[in-house]
């Protein structure tokens, strides 16, 4: 992994991450962790996978409302098939020069595939790929990179799982969502009150807060519409708020911090609206 690591930096295309978090970190998203579970046997069995006719998978985008946990599950995905962890960023890619951006991507995914088997995360896809369909801003260079990625994704040699995020998939070109590019697309919604207690305890746990002390069933039901971030930022500014008191933190400080605070569900409401609209029957519900 160290070697890996100081491939990808000498490099310079590819962010190394390392593999901190754990599908135990995020709350819900039954759906992915079972489909990801059902592909472990690949990873760890490569052999007898084979021998039963099963290949390495391509990928699985995942698009929904900002803040649901969509990059959390990608670096989840790392840690749980124990495997090296590399963001594309494709801002990064493009150069002034022509024909130079068509050929850093091609190196980027070069090294992906040096280092493989590994996790490729390519978070906010539709940033870099807005703007492809036409191609005239940019003199088409993102239509050609586009084109390079897809024949990428589709003739990779080595074993690159690609995890792909999206928050407005409406921008992305229609060529990411046909199948084959992709072994499967998520939707990730908002979290259901029994989600939104477990991102509680989950978030209160990791600052050193006792879960037992609160009543998770009251601040589940206050921050209905919060995504798993919000809810996050409810306590950290909790914590602040009592800090700065020289107090602890109770119930109270929290709801008085998720009554101060307009979740994306409210300021984005027809945003969300239609988000939802479009994932019914286009995708796999992810919780």
């Amino acid at each position: 992994l160290e070697h890996k690591r100081k491939v990808v930096e000498r490099e310079g295309l590819l962010e190394y991450y390392p593999a901190e978090e754990a599908m135990a970190d995020i709350a819900d998203l039954a759906t992915i962790k079972d489909w990801l579970a059902k592909r472990k046997s690949i990873i760890t069995e490569p052999a007898r996978a084979k021998e039963f006719g099963l290949e390495f998978p391509k990928g699985i985008l995942l698009v929904g409302v900002p803040g649901s946990g969509k990059s959390l599950c990608a670096k989840a995905v790392a840690t749980e098939w124990t495997l090296p962890l590399l963001k594309l960023d494709p801002g990064g890619l493009y150069n002034k020069y022509v024909g130079e951006t068509e050929k850093n991507f091609r190196r980027a995914m070069e090294t992906a595939e040096r280092m493989a088997p590994v996790v490729l995360w390519i978070d906010e896809l539709e940033k870099a790929f807005a703007e492809s369909g036409g191609g005239g801003e940019d003199g088409g260079v993102s239509t050609r990179v586009l084109g390079t990625f897809l024949s990428w994704m589709q003739e990779r040699r080595g074993d690159v799982f690609v995890v792909a995020t999206a928050n407005a998939v409406e921008r992305l070109p229609p060529e990411f969502l046909r199948k084959g590019r992709f072994d499967e697309v998520f939707f990730v919604d908002l979290p259901d009150d029994e989600t939104r207690r477990a991102i509680f305890r989950i978030h209160l746990g990791r600052r050193n807060q006792d879960p037992a002390r609160f009543d998770l069933p009251a601040l589940a039901a206050a921050s209905d519409g919060f995504s798993g971030a919000e809810i996050e930022q409810v306590i950290i500014a909790g914590l602040y708020t009592a800090f700065a008191a020289s107090g602890t933190l109770t119930d109270d400080v929290l709801l008085a911090e998720v009554r101060a605070t307009r979740p994306l569900s409210v300021v984005a409401a027809e945003r969300i609206a239609a988000l939802r609209r479009w994932a019914d029957g286009r995708t796999v519900a992810a919780n």
